[in-house]
Parts: C-alpha cells; structure tokens; sequence
C-alpha cells in the first residue's frame, strides 16, 4: 500500500466536524489519517481490517520470538524426528 503521508494528517477540529467523512474515507482507501492535536501527532484512525492485518503480524512476530528463544535455549526437535512421533502416533505408514 503506496500512500502519501502528509496528504493524510488533519487536525483533532477537522475530526471533530468530519469524523463520518474520514472513516468512510479510511474505509474505502484503506489509508491511515493521522490526527494532530496542538501541531502534535496525537492518533492514526485506521480501518478495522487493516487493525486486524496488524495486530494479526504482530501476532506473528511473537510467535516467532518464542521459537528463536526456544532454539537458543535448545528446545527443538529435527523435523525429522517430529514427522516420526506423529506418523507413530497416528499409525501413518511410509
């Protein structure tokens, strides 16, 4: 997603009066708005399928964190010998 970020930065004033106007436009652009406050950025209003993408990747990224943690500390297997103990498991032949 190509967007320009300066062409998405509105004042907490112009929140106020346009909000329907600018969640339909995060809606259908799938483009953050960054609200300022004072000249100060103060919050992103993005739309909820693109909250999901990120909190889902930041999901991921944890994931990930714990499995180099877990190879760090030694606690791993070969794939090997795990596609072994679930053939066993299950009576998977061949």
């Amino acid at each position: 997603m190509m967007f320009n970020v300066k062409e998405n930065i509105r004042p907490v004033s112009y929140f106020r009066t346009n909000a329907s106007d600018m969640m339909n436009f995060v809606t259908e652009k799938k483009e953050p708005v960054i609200i300022t406050q004072n000249d100060e950025f103060q919050a992103v209003l993005i739309d909820i399928e693109s909250y999901q993408n990120m909190i889902d990747a930041f999901n991921m990224l944890k994931l990930l964190r714990f499995s180099e943690n877990d190879i760090k500390n030694g606690r791993f297997s070969e794939a090997s010998e795990v596609f072994a103990r679930v053939k066993q498991k299950y009576g998977i032949n061949g």
